[in-house]
């Protein structure tokens, strides 16, 4: 990989609940550069971003005006919202049932329809709401991955690398090993967000961290590795464990 066309930002902290705030204060900044717009943010599953909900519903609901924030998913598996295994129920568990948001800020990927019912249905919604780019790509201002031991993220996984040049908004992904379908933003719309922000934390995710941070020959087979936004604003939050043999 070529260093001129990936270099991300990278911020190192000392553990995951370290992680989860810096990334908390990197939201009160963002709002403040919106001044009083409304902020559009994809959020993503996994153990950071519990950490990062459950912080924000317990020390910063007086320090964020809630009611500028556009919740939406970057990713969702095709369960009931009270299923344990889905995003939008663990957020609204974590966050949403603790801050001020109403339901017409919250905007959950719509599980109870069939998947590519449901991708296109979330793909018209988020259409309706988002600004878009001159190829007609919604723009989030904020879209928060993570990224599994395999190198995925979002639901885009090793053996679907097509979806990162997939050019409708969601599509459907099939997990390689249970076969759960899931709905996905697809490459384009995620390289065309504003501002995309990894949180990576954990000595699981050491080597392929590193492998993609120092553009390794093995990088390009992630899916993560090809998560460039247009902006030039890739951040990555990485805690100590994630960041140990990244060589820079």
């Amino acid at each position: 990989m070529d260093k001129s066309i990936y270099s991300p930002n990278l911020h190192i902290y000392p553990d995951g609940p370290a992680v989860a705030r810096a990334f908390a204060d990197h939201l009160i900044e963002k709002l403040g550069e919106a001044e009083d717009g409304p902020l559009f943010w994809a959020l993503s599953g996994g153990s950071t971003p519990k950490l990062l909900f459950q912080l924000l519903a317990e020390e910063y609901k007086d320090k964020i005006d809630w009611s500028r924030l556009h919740f939406f998913w970057g990713d969702d598996r095709m369960v009931p919202y009270d299923d344990p295994e889905s995003n939008y129920g663990e957020v609204k568990k974590l966050l949403f049932d603790h801050v001020p948001v109403i339901g017409e800020q919250i905007h959950p990927v719509p599980t109870d329809l069939e998947a590519e019912e449901a991708a296109e249905a979330y793909a018209t919604t988020i259409s309706s709401l988002l600004p878009q780019n001159s190829d007609g790509m919604p723009i989030f201002d904020i879209n928060m991955l993570g990224m599994g031991g395999d190198g995925h993220t979002a639901s885009i996984f090793p053996d679907q690398m097509e979806l990162l040049t997939d050019s409708r908004i969601c599509a459907v992904a099939k997990h390689p090993e249970n076969g759960q379908l899931r709905v996905t933003l697809t490459g384009p719309v995620i390289n065309a967000s504003d501002e995309v922000d990894f949180l990576i934390t954990g000595g699981s995710k050491t080597l392929r961290v590193a492998q993609i941070i120092n553009r390794e020959q093995l990088a390009t087979t992630f899916p993560a590795a090809h998560i460039n936004p247009t902006s030039g604003r890739l951040h990555w939050f990485l805690d100590r464990a994630a960041a140990s043999e990244v060589g820079y």
